[in-house]
């Protein structure tokens, strides 16, 4: 009589698949990296106590209305990965700093507009004093959180020179050598400040000589807020395509005869980075400013 073979149980092979299975897919999950992008950016946008209600929305819709514009998203997808990761920060004093939106990925006209459309909703903020130097601490520490840019940026615009905090320039400082590049837009505002002193007329100076920096840094002024809609989408061409502009501001280089000296600049036509701190103590002590 010849042996009966015993055929295996298919529930058994089934119980073993199952058990396979289930085996990888409660194992550990390759970890997630960040996201190459071109360049991460912070725009960082002064809301102090200088800016008003309608020039703060000024800015925001000059932002936003770059972001719509085509030659913005062309710029972005440019790049050799064609995408870019954006945080958008407003500040004011030392203590306020607030995150407007938390980085977002922009890589194409949707992605952009989809960015224009959660800015525009936010409410603006205000706040008193100025601090360049908090804005940048503030963003410093924000890079390689989610995304790996090729280029890590702050982009500071605003419309007087730093009075609260640290300052600038030992910030600044700091934050090149961490390898972080800094770009400036100044806004030429010859008006008062709300609470006396007159505004600093050197303001494309001091963003050149004390806030800028780090290869290839460069300065765009807006010559008032009714002109900051244009200049930023300019800026944020000319930053997201890593490119310089051809000729930078005419009197960050080379202040006209009829702009006249003031204290705060030397002979040589650098500004003293603390120019808003001793303003601001000028007019606390009730000494005459120059105009």
């Amino acid at each position: 009589m010849r042996p009966v073979r015993r055929q295996p149980k298919p529930v058994r092979a089934t119980a073993f698949v199952l058990g396979l299975v289930a085996m990888l897919a409660s194992g550990p999950a390759a970890p997630a990296g960040p996201v190459p992008v071109d360049l991460e950016l912070v725009l960082a946008i002064d809301v102090s106590g200088s800016v008003d209600g309608e020039e703060a929305r000024l800015q925001r819709d000059g932002y936003v209305t770059a972001f719509r514009h085509p030659e913005v998203v062309a710029a972005i997808r440019s790049g050799m990965i064609g995408r870019i990761a954006v945080l958008y920060v407003e500040w004011a004093g030392a203590h306020e700093v607030h995150l407007v939106l938390d980085w977002q990925l922009v890589s194409d006209a949707p992605s952009a507009a989809a960015f224009a459309e959660r800015l525009a909703a936010q409410p603006v903020r205000r706040g008193r004093r100025t601090s360049i130097a908090a804005a940048i601490e503030f963003a410093m520490p924000r890079f390689g959180t989610g995304f790996e840019g090729s280029r890590r940026v702050i982009d500071i615009s605003g419309d007087g020179p730093n009075n609260d905090g640290p300052p600038v320039a030992e910030v600044r400082d700091r934050a090149v050598a961490a390898g972080i590049v800094i770009n400036g837009l100044p806004i030429i505002n010859e008006r008062q400040f709300a609470w006396g002193v007159p505004n600093l007329r050197e303001l494309d100076l001091y963003y050149r000589d004390c806030v800028i920096g780090g290869p290839g840094s460069f300065l765009v002024v807006a010559e008032d807020f009714a002109t900051f809609a244009a200049a930023v989408k300019r800026k944020l061409i000319l930053e997201i395509a890593d490119r310089r502009p051809a000729v930078q501001y005419a009197q960050a280089a080379d202040p006209p005869a009829d702009r006249p000296q003031r204290p705060l600049v030397d002979a040589e036509g650098r500004i003293d980075c603390l120019a808003g701190e001793k303003l601001l103590e000028m007019y606390r002590r009730r000494i005459e400013i120059p105009q």
